[in-house]
């Protein structure tokens, strides 16, 4: 259990990675335009959403690598993703390459959200892989809790001091880098896409598996003909289905929103600058609270029931925060609520999807349904990013968080009547049980 422990946590690195990279880029924000006298549109797409733009990509293809070169390489290429990304950006002398440097990052960020859940899952034993492969999460939450305090301590320290902060990433990808050479190789990976028993075998001794030939024969039963290997085969319907909607409703319940424009948020309820800012730091923590919270009992719970919990929570939240616009209550009863529904998200949604989308997935499509999955998310994502600042401006509030609070009752029905728990099956069992409803749900 060591040995799966330490690579689990060298792994989950990249979630830190992640986090950091995604956050620290609000301390370049506004020292950025005014030294490059960038117009707002153009800051908008290029310095401030290159790097999502570069995520959303990333999540698209970044089962192409993973499936090829392997999970270890890919995450060898993260690391060196993140590395350029820091420094170029630290050293960019013009929006354009400030930009690219930005986007290469992204890159960084959306491959990882498929590969890293992908290798934690398949070194995890069953009865302890939602834990391992939800620290996947909680790094993120840590690194963009580090990446705000970093920013703090940097700030002032030069006239340009936004090239530290984005520069000062290089120490955690190194070290990230250093470390990720040492992990082994998916013993899942070797046996599908190289055909190396031996090596997979030796894998799993190093990771003590009880019974490493039973996993073995069950992972080859697994195998599906080279013709399905396709996520547009019919077996894979129920799964395609299932990572679809945690990924869509994960970005439905309003979730970055709230993050990206808590302090918005807080104004428009009332609250003065300082205390906007102070209840926006106050987002951080209780996602970092609650993250640890959902990564204690998902293997306890289960993904249903916690699911079930957060699904429950965005609806007591959301609602109250719609009556407190609505009626003009405002103030310190938005900030409260707001909290509930950030503890709501860590300790349901935030916990459970990437572990969820990892599991559903047989072995020999596990990379391309992380890519779907992802991909949803991110797409996702970036349209609210983008389009909730005109929507704040033709909508009130109220309305908004309105139409969150319907989305999240469509995922209330999705936990109740859909959402298969997964908690205690090997990842060999989840396949063979979607294959059947699947074939199921065909043959009606």
């Amino acid at each position: 259990m060591k040995t799966i422990f330490l690579w689990a946590i060298t792994v989950a690195l990249a979630g830190f990675l992640f986090g950091f990279d995604t956050a620290v880029i609000s301390g370049a924000d506004l020292p950025i335009q005014q030294l490059w006298q960038t117009d707002p549109l153009f800051h908008g797409i290029f310095i401030m959403s290159s790097a999502l733009w570069g995520t959303v990509i990333g999540a698209l293809f970044g089962s192409v690598p993973c499936d090829r070169f392997g999970r270890k390489l890919t995450l060898i290429a993260i690391g060196v993703l993140y590395i350029v990304s820091a420094l170029g950006s630290a050293l960019a002398a013009d929006p354009y390459t400030f930009s690219l440097m930005r986007f290469i990052g992204g890159l960084g960020v959306g491959v990882s959200s498929i590969a890293v859940p992908a290798y934690l899952a398949e070194i995890a034993p069953a009865k302890h892989r939602g834990r391992l492969v939800a620290l996947y999460q909680f790094q993120i939450v840590f690194g963009i809790l580090v990446a705000f305090f970093s920013n703090y301590l940097l700030s002032g320290i030069t006239n340009e001091d936004w090239r530290w902060m984005l520069g000062v990433e290089i120490i955690p990808a190194m070290v990230f880098l250093f470390l990720v050479v040492r992990v082994a190789e998916s013993p899942r990976w070797l046996i599908l896409h190289k055909k190396d028993e031996i090596a997979a075998r030796a894998v799993f001794e190093k990771l003590q598996e009880p019974d490493i030939d039973k996993v073995i024969a069950d992972i080859k039963r697994t195998v599906p003909p080279q013709q399905k290997s396709s996520l547009l085969s019919r077996q894979y319907r129920l799964p395609v289905m299932l990572a679809f909607l945690v990924a869509f409703f994960n970005q439905l319940s309003g979730i970055n929103f709230i993050i990206y424009f808590a302090p918005r948020i807080f104004s428009l309820a009332g609250l003065d600058s300082d205390v906007a800012l102070l209840s926006s730091a106050g987002v951080g923590v209780i996602n970092l609270i609650f993250t640890m919270l959902g990564l204690y009992l998902i293997d306890k719970a289960g993904r249903r029931l916690l699911m079930l919990i957060g699904s429950v929570g965005y609806l007591v939240s959301l609602s109250v925060v719609v009556y407190a616009f609505y009626a003009d209550i405002g103030g310190m009863a938005v900030v409260f609520f707001v909290f509930l529904f950030i503890a709501a998200h860590a300790v349901g949604q935030g916990a459970v999807i990437w572990v969820f989308i990892s599991e559903v997935f047989p072995n020999a499509v596990r990379a391309k349904g992380q890519s779907l999955g992802a991909s949803t998310h991110w797409v996702f994502a970036a349209l609210i990013t983008l389009l909730m600042p005109f929507f704040l401006s033709v909508f009130s509030p109220a309305s908004i968080f309105m139409f969150f609070a319907f989305m999240m009752l469509l995922q209330l029905f999705f936990v109740l009547f859909i959402m298969p728990e997964t908690k205690g099956h090997t990842l060999e069992s989840l396949s063979v049980a979607m294959q059947e409803n699947s074939n199921v749900a065909t043959a009606k």
